[in-house]
């Protein structure tokens, strides 16, 4: 017997079928859910999750596949599955997410959201939304497309002077700097050529090197919020709506006397700590500025808050970008045109890999790991901690770099951070952490066994990973390397017998927790104890326990 959800959510929605559900209206349940998030639509089931079945006129399901086909447009190709759920007959119809808006025969667009008390709703799917759907799953570049009103008087041209001195202050494609104005504009996709002859603004144009007013006419969605709380209360709160590059240097400036900097000796040298990485900071507000949703009112916000930078942007990740694959995943810019600008004048990484230079800016000072988790659907929102730099832990890493004349990989970093925070872990459980496979991340830990930063505890698939001794010494940290590293073998037998001598006896569960084990470490440890006359087991499987002999 399969189960069914027992509410409905945004990707979930039940259909009553006692009185036999019209056509028309399973259209339009079906379209909605296209145009969301995707899901599944349960047919014969009530809207508070009681299952009454399908009318007999549902009974047979080969058609409703191919009915749905043919009352949409563009054609949508669903899946039915016929359930049987306490004695009921129920239909499963999957709809896949769309980027294209889906429309029944009629001419109906709706689409599925949630609504503030979290229950889902069908509301109409507008026009001006489609670009934003679209622009998420690759489908449209907005920031390439000519922008409706425009001039070429609405570009600015001491901003253009502005983007020259970007290119050169960050290294940018210096070839851009030999080209005249026309050619910097075409070459940057600033200007398209109109459908008459000559060249328009893009969207990435205006942003770029607009006139303020004319961005505030033409672009009402572009703004960026500087933010300052101390507890309830706003200390600093000011709105900017200049060109990008005008507003990035803002931004940059307000930040600048906040982001203090102490020094500490490293051998010969004295190494700068700031309060956060510059290239970190600089990379996450261009990715703010690069993928948010220009089609979405709300500002890219920077808020500072007791030892926590936010930065949100409104538009969710791009379609084929989670949480889960966020440090792994190729590069999908929302606006392609926007972020290729970017990396020509060199204020985003070249390679689309810019989260890597967040999570070094952070993890190679001891901080916690780059904050995603309140990103949702409608908003990517990153968090940066600010928290004081652990200055052994980065003398270490400048000592590791400098042995290997190399900077550390954020990998390596993320394994060190994981281990500091979790204490102990398998190589599945760090794969995790770096969002690959365990085959792929093996060789980056055994690389750190080698250079003496971990150490490996057992064999095979109960091998464990902590920080090295030598670590957690250069860390002033020695007792916890004795905890986390566990006992020789002559103290966990010892633990045993003062555990049996209490108890009575003890379990491989009772070994586990006592000795830090895995389940076959426990296993193999109590073999063994039994083997060398110490240890008796009784009883069988899960019911034995150990006795002393």
């Amino acid at each position: 017997m399969k189960q069914i959800p027992s509410t409905e959510s945004l990707t979930c929605e039940f259909k009553s079928d006692r009185k036999c559900l019209p056509d028309r209206e399973l259209i339009e349940a079906v379209v909605c859910m296209a145009n969301g998030e995707g899901g599944e639509v349960y047919l014969g089931v009530e809207d508070d999750g009681r299952v009454t079945g399908l009318h007999e006129k549902h009974h047979f399901l080969e058609g409703l596949a191919a009915m749905i086909a043919n009352r949409t447009q563009p054609t949508l190709r669903v899946q039915v599955e016929s359930l049987v759920v306490d004695g009921l007959p129920v239909a499963r119809i999957s709809v896949p997410k769309c980027g294209q808006p889906v429309a029944t025969n009629e001419g109906l667009l709706k689409r599925r959201r949630l609504q503030a008390n979290g229950q889902p709703e069908c509301v109409p799917y507008l026009p001006h939304e489609f670009a934003s759907r679209q622009a998420s799953f690759g489908l449209l570049d907005v920031s390439a497309q000519p922008l409706a009103g425009a001039l070429a008087s609405d570009l600015d041209p001491i901003e253009r002077v502005r983007l020259r001195r970007f290119i050169e202050r960050f290294n940018g494609d210096h070839a851009l700097l030999e080209l005249d104005d026309a050619q910097l504009d075409a070459a940057l996709g600033l200007t398209v050529r109109a459908p008459g002859g000559g060249y328009l603004p893009s969207l990435t144009g205006l942003l770029l090197i607009g006139h303020e007013a004319s961005l505030r006419a033409l672009v009402p969605t572009h703004e960026i919020a500087f933010q300052i709380l101390e507890g309830e209360e706003v200390r600093f709160n000011e709105f900017s709506r200049a060109p990008l590059l005008r507003a990035f240097e803002w931004v940059e400036t307000l930040f600048k006397p906040l982001n203090t900097e102490r020094e500490f000796q490293s051998g010969l040298f004295r190494v700068p700590v700031p309060r956060l990485d510059q290239r970190a900071f600089r990379e996450a507000i261009a990715n703010a500025i690069t993928h948010r949703d220009y089609m979405q009112r709300g500002a890219v916000h920077v808020r500072l808050s007791g030892d926590t930078l936010t930065i949100s942007n409104p538009g969710g990740f791009v379609e084929g970008v989670t949480l889960n694959n966020l440090l792994v995943t190729e590069p999908r810019p929302r606006n392609p045109a926007l972020a290729d600008a970017l990396k020509r004048i060199g204020l985003v990484e070249r390679t689309g890999r810019g989260v890597d230079l967040i999570y070094r800016g952070l993890l190679r000072y001891g901080r916690h790991v780059p904050d995603f988790s309140a990103s949702d659907g409608y908003s990517v929102v990153l968090s940066l901690s600010l928290a004081a730099a652990d200055e052994a832990f980065l003398k270490v890493i400048l000592e590791e770099e400098a042995r290997g004349h190399k900077e550390l990989p954020v990998d390596s970093l993320i394994v060190l951070a994981a281990l500091r925070e979790q204490r102990r872990a398998s190589s599945e459980q760090l794969a995790a952490y770096i969002q690959k496979e365990a085959s792929r991340v093996t060789g980056t830990i055994e690389t750190l066994v080698e250079a003496g930063l971990l150490q490996a505890h057992g064999a095979g698939r109960g091998r464990t990973y902590t920080l090295s001794p030598n670590l957690y010494r250069l860390l002033g940290e020695q007792s916890e390397y004795i905890l986390q590293a566990g006992f020789d073998r002559l103290q966990q037998e010892q633990l045993i017998l003062g555990f049996i001598a209490q108890n009575g006896g003890i379990t491989r569960k009772d070994v586990m927790r006592l000795c830090r084990l895995t389940t076959s470490q426990a296993y193999k440890l109590t073999k063994q104890l039994c083997e060398d006359g110490i240890l008796e087991k009784q009883g069988f499987r899960k019911d034995s326990i150990y006795r002393k002999r």
